[in-house]
Formats: C-alpha cells, sequence, structure tokens
C-alpha cells in the first residue's frame, strides 16, 4: 500500500519529513482492525494528508525556481552595473574640466585625474569617502585662500567657503595662490549631493588683462587728445593730488612754464608756485592751507577771480569717483565785460521801464474808470429802456388777444418780434459789459451735472418741440466743480444757438469722461461751420447767414459771452464741426469731490519699513553713517561696508534678520562697481531689490544699472524718493 502512494522524491528538508510521516501513518493503517471499520477511516485521513503534502511540495518546488531565476537576474544586473561603472569613469576621465561628486552625506565618491591636477596631486592623502569640509580645508585652503590670513581669518574664509559649498548659486571665479586663475561650478545633484567643474581659466584672463592694458593705452591717446582740443584749461590729479593730465590751454591761462608742470607734478607744488607770484594776495600761505585741505577733503568748488594781469578766471573742480579731481579753467574775461555792460543798458531799460509803466497805470487807471463808466451807464440805460419796452410788450400782447384784422394782427406779432430783439440786445449788452468790468463773481462749488442738465432739458423741450427737432439730454451722473450759474449760462447760450441753426434732425447734449475732467458739450445736426470761422464765431456781432430762418439768426454775441465767461471760470472751450453735417460745442470741466466720509487715516510711512534690514555698500564712511541715521528713523537696521564682502561679515557677526534690500554706490574701492557688489551679496543671500545709487549721471552708467536690472537714482539722494523705493520695492 505504501509504495502505490505517488509522494515527490527529492525536494528539501521538509518533503523529506513530510514523506516520513505519510509512510508512519500508512502502515499503522495497515496494522490495525476496526471491527467498526475504524481502519478505513484511518486510511481516508491518510489520504487527505497525502493531497495537503503534495501541495505544500508544488508551492515550494515554484519558490525554489522563483529564486534560481532571482539569482540569474542580479547577477545579469551586477554584470549591467559594472560596465555602466566602467563607462561612467571612463566618460569622467574624458572631461577637459576638474570632476568631483559628493554624495548627500557630502562624501567625495567620484573624480578624474584632471580634477587632481589643480591640486598638486594629493589624491593618496583624500581616499574616497572624505567630507568636503576635510577637502577644503586640506586643499581649498592650501591653494585657494589668500596668503597672509591669520588663523581666524582662515578659519572665516573656510566657513564661507562651506557655505557656498552647500548652497550653490552657479559659478564662481577664484584666484589661485600660484597666480592661476579658476572658474568653479557647483550644483546640487537629484540625491542631495553636490558636483563641481573646475575649469582653468588662466589664459583667458591673462587675455583680458592685455586687451584692457592695450584699450587703456588707445583711451589715453585720444584722451590726450580731447583734452588739447577744448577751449577751456584741464588739469587731473590723482588720488596722491600728483597731476596725471592737463594740456596746453591750462599753461596758457594760468602762464605757467613748461619747467614745472610735468607728469606727477604735486598740487602743492602748483599752489605754492602761484603764492609766490600773488596769485593769491599778501596771505598765500593761509591760502595754500586752505585750497589743500579742501582739495584733500574732495570738496567741489566753483568760483571766479581776477589775475594780477586782469584777466578773470572761472575755476570749476569736481571730485573722481576713485580719488583725485577734475579742475577746469576758462577765461571769462569777455563775459564778464559784456555782463557788466548788460548792467549798465538793464539799469537804463528799467528806468524808461518805470516812466513808461507810470504812464500805462496812468492810462488803465483812466481805461478802467471809463469802463467802470460804460457799465454804469449801461445798467442805467438798460434798466430805464428795459422799463418802457416791458410796458410796450404788455400793450403788444393786449392787443394780440385782441380780434383784428389779418394786416394789423401781422403788424402787431412784426413789432412784437422787433421788440423782443431790442430786449434781447439790451439784455446782452449788459451781460457782456458786466463781465469786461469784472463785475460778475465766481462763486465756485461741487454740484452734480445731473442737475443742471436736467433743467436745461425741461426749459428748452418746448422750443425743440416747437421748431421740429429732437431733444435729446444724456444722463450724467458726474460731478464737477465750477460756478453753476456761470456755466448754466455757458451751456444756455450754445444750446440756443443750436436750436436756432439746425433746421432738421437732432440736438444732443452730454458729457464725457476726459481723465480729471468732464467734457459737457451740445451736439447738433445743423450746417455746420467752416474752418475759416470756427474763430471769426466767437467775436462780438458776428453772426453767420446760415440760420434755418433769416429773422432768427440772433444779434451775435451768444458765443462772444461764452468764451468771456469760460475765461473766467477757466474751461476750456472747443468746436469741431463737418460743415453740411453739424458741429460740436464742448466745454470741460474740472471733476468736484462727492461728500463721503473720511478714509481712516493711514499709518505713517516709517511703520511700514519697521524692522527691515537694509544692505548698504558704500565706501564713504561719512555717507554710509548718514544712511545708517536716516534709516533708523524709519526704523530700518542698516548693516553697511565698504565692499560686499566687509557686508556679509558683518551680517554674520550680528546676526538678526536678513536684508530685504540692498543699497550700493556705483563707483566703490578700486575699481569696484556697485553692480558687482550686488552680484556678490546676491548669490550669498539670494536674490534681492536693489538701488545703485551715483553722482556719475552718464548714460552708459544708467543703462548698465538697467541691463542688470537693478533701480538707479541720483545723488545728491533725495530722502522721498529712496523711501517711496523701499516701500515700492515690496520692502514694507
Amino acid at each position: 500500500m505504501i509504495d502505490s502512494l505517488d509522494l515527490p522524491q527529492g525536494g528539501p528538508d521538509e518533503v523529506v519529513r513530510l514523506r516520513k510521516i505519510a509512510g508512519a501513518l500508512m502502515k499503522q493503517v495497515e496494522r490495525a482492525v476496526d471491527a467498526q471499520g475504524g481502519a478505513y477511516s484511518l486510511f481516508q485521513a491518510a489520504i487527505l494528508l497525502d493531497a495537503k503534502v503534495r501541495e505544500r511540495t508544488g508551492e515550494l518546488e515554484e519558490t525554489l525556481d522563483q529564486l534560481e531565476r532571482a539569482n540569474r537576474d542580479l547577477e545579469r544586473a551586477k554584470g549591467e552595473a559594472l560596465r555602466a561603472q566602467g563607462r561612467l569613469s571612463d566618460a569622467v576621465e574624458s572631461i577637459s574640466e576638474g570632476f568631483a561628486l559628493f554624495d548627500a552625506d557630502d562624501r567625495l565618491i567620484l573624480f578624474n585625474e584632471r580634477f587632481w591636477d589643480f591640486w598638486g596631486d594629493h589624491r593618496h592623502e583624500i581616499p574616497y569617502g572624505t567630507t568636503f569640509a576635510d577637502v577644503a580645508r586640506r586643499l581649498h585652503v592650501e591653494y585657494e585662500a589668500p596668503n597672509g590670513l591669520g588663523e581666524a581669518a582662515v578659519e572665516l574664509w573656510l566657513t564661507e567657503r562651506l557655505e557656498r559649498h552647500r548652497g550653490p548659486k552657479g559659478s564662481f571665479v577664484v584666484q589661485l595662490r600660484d597666480g592661476r586663475w579658476m572658474k568653479i561650478n557647483e550644483r546640487v545633484t537629484a540625491e542631495g549631493g553636490r558636483v563641481a567643474i573646475y575649469t582653468d581659466i588662466t589664459d583667458i584672463k591673462l587675455f583680458e588683462t592685455q586687451r584692457r592694458e592695450r584699450e587703456l593705452a588707445e583711451k589715453s591717446v585720444v584722451l590726450q587728445s580731447s583734452l588739447d582740443s577744448l577751449s577751456q584749461g584741464v588739469a587731473v590729479f590723482d588720488g596722491a593730488l600728483r597731476l596725471v593730465a592737463w594740456n596746453e590751454r591750462f599753461l596758457e591761462l594760468m602762464a605757467l612754464p613748461n619747467s614745472l608742470v610735468v607728469l606727477g607734478m604735486g598740487y602743492e607744488d602748483y599752489l605754492r608756485y602761484n603764492a609766490r607770484r600773488g596769485e593769491y594776495g599778501p596771505d598765500g600761505e593761509r591760502a595754500v592751507a586752505l585750497r589743500l585741505d579742501r582739495a584733500k577733503s574732495r570738496e567741489s568748488l566753483f568760483f571766479e577771480y581776477t589775475r594780477p594781469n586782469g584777466r578773470v578766471i572761472e575755476i570749476q573742480r569736481n571730485p573722481m569717483p576713485g580719488g583725485g579731481f577734475v579742475t577746469t579753467y576758462t577765461d571769462a574775461t569777455a563775459r564778464q565785460e559784456s555782463e557788466a555792460q548788460l548792467r549798465e543798458a538793464k539799469e537804463s531799460l528799467e528806468q524808461r521801464v518805470r516812466a513808461r509803466t507810470d504812464e500805462l497805470k496812468v492810462a488803465k487807471d483812466a481805461a478802467e474808470e471809463a469802463n467802470r463808466s460804460k457799465t454804469r451807464f449801461l445798467a442805467a440805460a438798460s434798466h430805464d429802456l428795459l422799463q418802457p419796452l416791458n410796458t410796450a410788450r404788455l400793450y403788444i400782447s393786449m392787443l394780440m388777444d385782441h380780434r383784428l384784422e389779418p394786416e394789423i394782427h401781422a403788424a402787431v406779432e412784426r413789432t412784437d418780434f422787433a421788440l423782443g430783439g431790442v430786449e434781447a440786445l439790451l439784455g446782452t449788452l449788459l451781460e457782456i459789459s458786466k463781465l469786461d468790468a469784472g463785475a460778475v463773481p465766481v462763486v465756485p462749488g461741487d454740484f452734480a451735472l445731473s442737475d443742471l442738465l436736467g433743467r436745461l432739458e425741461r426749459e428748452y423741450a418746448p422750443q425743440a418741440e416747437e421748431r421740429g427737432l429732437a431733444l435729446r439730454v444724456m444722463p450724467c451722473a458726474g460731478v464737477v466743480r465750477s460756478d453753476i450759474k456761470l456755466l448754466s449760462r455757458v451751456l444756455r447760450n450754445l444750446l440756443s444757438n443750436a436750436l436756432r441753426y439746425t433746421e432738421r434732425g437732432r440736438v444732443l447734449v452730454g458729457c464725457r469722461n476726459r481723465g480729471d475732467h468732464l467734457e459737457v458739450g451740445v451736439w447738433d445736426t445743423g450746417p455746420g461751420i467752416s474752418e475759416d470761422d470756427r474763430e471769426r464765431i466767437f467775436e462780438e456781432f458776428r453772426r453767420l447767414d446760415n440760420a434755418r430762418i433769416k429773422s432768427d439768426r440772433g444779434v451775435g454775441l451768444g458765443l462772444a459771452i461764452v468764451r468771456r465767461v469760460a475765461r473766467m471760470l477757466d474751461h476750456r472751450v472747443a468746436v469741431r464741426s463737418i460743415p453740411g453735417r453739424g458741429a460740436a460745442f464742448t466745454v470741460l470741466v474740472p471733476r468736484g469731490r462727492k461728500r463721503v466720509a473720511p478714509e481712516p487715516p493711514k499709518p505713517a510711512l516709517p511703520q511700514e519699513l519697521e524692522a527691515i534690514t537694509v544692505a548698504v555698500v558704500e565706501n564713504e564712511p561719512e555717507i554710509r553713517t548718514a544712511m545708517g541715521a536716516l534709516l533708523k528713523t524709519w526704523g530700518c537696521r542698516m548693516v553697511g561696508g565698504a565692499t560686499a564682502a566687509e557686508v556679509l561679515v558683518r551680517l554674520r557677526a550680528e546676526g538678526g534678520s536678513p536684508p530685504r534690500a540692498i543699497v550700493a554706490d556705483y563707483h566703490l574701492d578700486d575699481g569696484v562697481t556697485g553692480l558687482s557688489a550686488i552680484a556678490e551679496l546676491t548669490a550669498a543671500l539670494g536674490p534681492l531689490p536693489a538701488l545703485v545709487v551715483t553722482a556719475d549721471g552718464g548714460d552708459d552708467v544708467r543703462r548698465a544699472v538697467r541691463l542688470a536690472g537693478h533701480d538707479y537714482l541720483s545723488k545728491p539722494v533725495r530722502v522721498a524718493r529712496l523711501r517711496a523705493w523701499l516701500v515700492q520695492a515690496g520692502i514694507g
């Protein structure tokens, strides 16, 4: 029975153990005899156990197959990895620059032969797995740090180098102790490590130096030629107060000998020579000391003085950014003589003007008195004439209410029309007289334009309907500032003219937005106005011949009043027209202020800048101190220095909040510009808004600052502009 069971052969120890258990069970079944059939039950259990054993054995064999396949895949992958590593090593070695790779723990894991060429082949002293800090201490300090640094300075330099490595901002250039120049480009890898490329750019630097020297020599020739072509005398002294450039005109104006004026002549020697020959008066030594102190303080000067020979010399001195100064000498003798002649002529002319002014004042007073007399006469005459005219019109109206013969009724209508014209003429003449005499007061105020336009619509709608015209007044919610009575007079005259001269179509009244003003106008579809008549229509008694009814042309004073009133209100009147299609008369009125609740007071500007740190690069200690005091009054903290390196050192030493903005002078010491200082600070601190301040207002400087993406402010710095820049840059 045992031999008939098909149990798996071989296999791991678990399979062997199961086979033994199965055999023992089978033997027990064969020996046991039970009257109730117990032997058969045991046999069934053994069969079930055999099935379980077969199932487990199959799973184990499948697992063994998978393990064998995995081992084969692992061996194959290992081979691929070795081949890839070999290719990577070949690729790294093929790079012409030095290459070094550090892992996420900042340990050296890969490099090439070129990398060690930069550092004197110390590869046996620095094995794989060395941290960058150890590499920097062993190599960068030995080859890269400047000579002569003390131990503390070396540690500070090393700290800065490690910070630049941990937060790389792209490439930077350093000069090694042996004179070589190296460009280092560090980047962060995807796994958090660092990769560095080292490039020898010594030849490039040497070429640039030679090119700059050649260009400087060429510029020196051009500069000397330019100086010699000037009509002014020019003398240039360097920071040590030594003469470095001049022209012949300088020697001529100051009558200096060639033996004195040579390259390197001291400014003090020049002053003492002038003192000995009496240029500075009797106290020559004091004058020399005073001028020498001013020159050392780099103080700008502008003055004139008369030489002993009578020649007037205008002297202007301006300091140069890198030290020293430029002085120009101009012969002002002819100008002084001309000014003296002009002063004499001016005094004579002033006497004549005063005499003529007195005469004009008398004439003006007489004219004003005559004008006032005319106004009083017209006022009295109009009053006296209007009274009987009104009485006459009452009688005429009474007659028109009676039934009259057609001929008599027509005569009465013509009489009423004539009396109306006389009344309008007298009223208009009186109005013009008052305007000319200044008897009409101007009372400006804010009011809603819709109120005035609504009144005009109600007033002139019947007249437009009577004439068969469509009058449309557009709604306007604007508030204007003007004299409402005088402005309504202007619009009434314009609207009356439009209705008088428009035969068919419509008249439109409305307004348009014009920035701080509203343009209020009257548009019509009348005959229009030719370009030649657009100015003449504003003259007194000027009437056009294109009225719809010849007898309704008016007296020609309406537009004259419009122009006078507009001038009193300081409102501009304009006319636009297309002959045959209509005309538009507009008045430009300033906007008024709506009556609203007062706005809450805004916080003071210094609070907007409170607790802000500003990095300042300024090589002049006095200016730096003044800038710090100014920023302090706004609640700011300034961290300043003569160079970007000094600023970075003080930032690390003082701690506190990081800078939120950079303010740098353009011309710093040793030919360094503010642009390079800003670049050095942003490389260490990250992108920051930057402002370049300078006394050099040349287009080249402005262009360079703009191209670098920074803002520009000329010296002397205006405090309001500086503060506005800090706020606008998003600092506050």
